[in-house]
């Protein structure tokens, strides 16, 4: 219903808006506004896939004269989109050679974690985050689901001498979501709304985040906002029992049925330390030679983040796998395009709002409809905005919907504007209060433990506490990236 709603409606929006008197627009920013009406309303109601979206409003611009094709598909050739492939291919090898279940279960095995139903939880959710940070949430959540299906379904096994309180169930399956998606925020590569900001946020407004810059607010979120999230639900969720034991044996006896390291994973594991590496070697130069170093331009110059991304991915198809090289090309060519796609054509709509005047233009409305009051109000402002429009559209389409506006309301008030971007970045990726916020959140819906009623209960506690942490994050340590 809601795709046929929306194929209704976004021709509706383009011919409405195409239609009424804007005389304060430029003829190319008019027609623009009605492309992005039709988008926005293609995204919220995925009437057509998203990237299908991001690329027929790239189309439209080129049909309606908004601007020369070269201008137009520009943003599909940004250094950001090579990070975007370099780190897919690179996730794609780490699932492949089951990497991912090595350091889950490495983690959920650790001496501390015994038996206990809480511990169980927390070592689940801290696996969750780690994994989730370094490839997309969506992978992430899709593998811990399955261990976290194992371990429920052996302690709810027939004959089993422990009967568990339902809401624990509850808990452990929406840890593997909540946990995913708050673990992306950690680096820039953690989930794509993160790229999506840092690209605008270098675009127009001339400041290059750095991939250890975005850890040094990235993380501290992280912790934050885990920080509440296990206690909170080890609080409303008790298993009802003290000790797990089958838990616990179905987690050594599968760690054991891992075996040893493998040729594919010791290479994968090079791979991804190589990269790593060097995303964070200008960091640490910096800190060491400081940020004017000509050393640390010079690496800042010669050696992007894009660039480490494609020399890690390139070491997967040297080094060896099992029978020829880490990955193969037909492997990594299965990569998630559509998410490449879809930063492209987002991008391309957002940068062209900016050359047209259009976003000067909402940005100027929008002050005057808002209650703004300086620099802190804007954050706040922005943080509640873009949460509460990933709540009904994909986090990535929020951060091409929001980040560009509250630029352009930021300098049209007269504030700074890095701040209000990096909380409407960070907040994208906050939607935990239903099935369709996120994939996450789908693929945990489906296990059959969760009643709608308490996801919605808990999504919001997380939500709310995840806007007043990534406020107080962004307004203490912003000063960190610039």
């Amino acid at each position: 219903m809601r795709g046929l709603v929306g194929s209704v409606l976004a021709p509706a929006a383009f011919a409405t808006l195409l239609a009424l008197p804007f005389p304060e627009l430029s003829p190319e920013a008019h027609r623009l506004a009605a492309v992005l009406a039709a988008v926005v309303v293609l995204w919220v109601t995925e009437a057509l896939p998203l990237p299908v979206t991001a690329l027929l409003g790239a189309a439209a611009c080129v049909m309606l004269r908004i601007a020369p094709a070269k201008e137009v598909f520009a943003p599909f050739a940004d250094p950001l989109m090579f990070l975007f492939i370099g780190a897919f291919i690179l996730a794609r090898g780490i699932f492949l050679h089951g990497l991912d279940r090595r350091v889950a279960y490495a983690v959920l095995s650790l001496p501390w974690v015994g038996a206990r139903p809480s511990r169980i939880l927390l070592a689940f959710g801290i696996a969750t985050a780690l994994i989730s940070a370094w490839i997309s949430n969506t992978a992430a959540t899709a593998m811990m689901f399955g261990i976290g299906l194992s371990i429920l379904a052996a302690l709810r096994a027939p004959g089993s001498r422990v009967t568990i309180d339902p809401r624990y169930a509850t808990a452990l399956m929406l840890m593997t979501s909540f946990a995913a998606s708050i673990g992306g925020l950690a680096t820039p590569v953690g989930t794509p709304p993160n790229l999506i900001g840092l690209g605008f946020i270098r675009s127009q407004l001339g400041i290059d985040i750095a991939f250890f810059d975005w850890m040094l607010i990235g993380v501290p979120t992280v912790v934050l906002l885990f920080g509440f999230l296990y206690p909170y639900l080890n609080t409303v969720a008790p298993a009802g029992v003290g000790e797990l034991p089958a838990g616990a044996d179905l987690i050594r006896g599968e760690r054991a049925q891992l075996g040893p390291w493998t040729r594919g994973q010791r290479s994968v594991a090079i791979a991804f330390g190589t990269t790593v590496a060097l995303w964070i070697l200008p960091g640490v130069v910096a800190l060491l030679a400081g940020e004017g170093s000509p050393l640390v331009q010079g690496l800042n110059r010669r050696l992007p983040e894009g660039v480490a991304a494609l020399l890690g991915a390139t070491l997967l198809f040297v080094l060896p796998g099992q029978n020829g090289p880490a990955i193969t090309w037909k492997e990594a060519a299965q990569i998630d395009w559509g998410v490449v796609l879809l930063y492209g054509g987002g991008f391309a709509l957002g940068v062209l709002s900016f050359q047209t005047g259009l976003a000067e233009a909402m940005g100027r409305g929008l002050t005057g409809l808002l209650p703004v009051e300086g620099s802190f109000g804007l954050l706040v402002a922005s943080v509640v905005f873009a949460t509460t429009l990933s709540e009904t559209t994909s986090n990535t389409a929020s951060a091409n919907m929001v980040v560009p506006v509250v630029i352009s309301i930021a300098r049209a008030a007269g504030l700074d504007p890095v701040e209000p971007a990096l909380g409407a970045t960070l907040a994208s990726s906050l939607g935990f209060m239903l099935p369709v916020s996120t994939p996450c959140n789908a693929i945990v819906y489906g296990s059959g433990y969760i009643p709608l009623g308490r996801m919605i209960r808990w999504g919001v506690m997380l939500d709310l506490a995840g806007m007043v942490i990534v406020v107080a994050v962004v307004r203490t340590l912003s000063h960190l990236v610039r």
